[in-house]
């Protein structure tokens, strides 16, 4: 054999052991990777769209991850009941926690600007639901409101991760029409948050209970009226005992978190970190789809007759948004936080 030939052959034969050693490299490597195995665990019960589509969240990470990222998910409230929620995070028993800024406005005022103050997000030059969803998505990564946030929950040893929308909020469904603001007098409404200022400050009786109890609260007339978003018809079917959907208090979207616990979120990798924040766009892209979608689903059940749309008069929708402006400048009172959000708002709802 030519030394030429036999030149060629031990190149072939060491180009092989090298893909080789470099394949087994790679494989090993994948191999020993370290899995992150974290819980989160949602404010909202089976039922509700936001919890639901959360699963895809999980499934995002564990993919973009490849493998490293195992997400376990619970409702509210199969670990901890949803007041102990933010401190269960904090303490590191959760990983992460799936809800929003207004249940923990009292710790962080600024959650409550977060979640949608009422008006707030109404967005009436978008084209449709989804433009509407881009526009305030826009605000909140533009404007500095998302540094703030994490500025603000940062404190509380909680990394503020991305936001999901809950669509129009609050999404009202009663037992009796509700058209002017003297049908709301009396109302006996479950609220949440500054909400509750708000539709007591139109003559109604706010009050907090949780997502779980408001259908049989309903039935029973412990309830004449209650606030979620539109899964409360498509999901936790609240329509039956509360079949008029009243039209006219409601923000285009009302946004909620996921927030970390941050000795989990600073044990990360900067790429799997990466990969936490893309699976979380992926589950924002994901409620505008299935929250657009489920409004469409309600549209069709008012054209059949099974919910009756009530939309409030110009009047009591002039007296709502009196109401809310008030609000805003009560926030704006709380904290150094609250202040700069409320401005933000103004700045690009173009209120003074």
């Amino acid at each position: 054999m030519k030394k030429k030939d036999l030149f060629r052959l031990g190149s072939v034969a060491l180009v092989a052991t090298l893909i080789g050693f470099f394949s087994f490299a790679c494989l090993t490597s994948s191999a020993d990777a370290k899995v992150y195995r974290w819980k989160i665990q949602s404010g909202y019960p089976h039922g509700d769209l936001s919890f639901e589509l959360l699963k895809d969240f999980a499934a995002s990470a564990e993919k973009r991850s490849n493998g490293q990222l195992k997400i376990t998910v619970f409702a509210d409230p199969e670990i901890v009941p949803l007041e102990q929620l933010f401190d269960a995070t904090k303490r590191g028993t959760l990983d992460m926690l799936h809800a929003a800024g207004a249940f923990w406005g009292g710790i962080v005022p600024v959650g409550e600007v977060e979640f949608g103050i009422p008006y707030g997000f109404r967005v009436p030059e978008a084209k449709n639901f989804k433009d509407s969803a881009e526009i305030t998505r826009k605000f909140f990564f533009k404007s500095g409101f998302v540094d703030l946030l994490r500025e603000e929950y940062g404190k509380q040893k909680l990394y503020w991760l991305d936001m999901h929308t809950y669509g129009p909020v609050p999404f009202v469904v009663a037992t009796k029409p509700i058209k002017t603001c003297k049908d709301l007098k009396g109302v006996k409404i479950r609220d949440e948050g500054i909400y509750t200022n708000w539709h007591n400050m139109l003559g109604a009786r706010g009050t907090y209970i949780s997502g779980g109890e408001a259908y049989m609260a309903l039935k029973l007339g412990t309830l004449d009226a209650a606030q979620w978003d539109v899964s409360c018809i498509t999901g936790l079917k609240w329509n039956e005992v509360a079949p008029y959907w009243i039209r006219g208090e409601e923000n285009d979207h009302c946004i909620g978190h996921i927030l970390v616990n941050m000795k989990s979120w600073n044990a990360l990798p900067d790429n799997l970190k990466k990969a936490l924040k893309d699976a979380a766009k992926d589950y924002w892209d994901a409620t505008v789809k299935g929250y657009g979608d489920e409004i469409g689903i309600v549209e069709d059940m008012v054209k059949k007759g099974t919910v009756k749309e009530c939309q409030l008069d110009k009047d009591c929708i002039n007296k709502h948004a009196e109401a809310a402006h008030k609000l805003w400048d009560e926030v704006a009172g709380r904290d150094p936080a609250s202040a700069k959000a409320i401005q933000m708002i103004k700045r690009w709802r173009g209120v003074k």
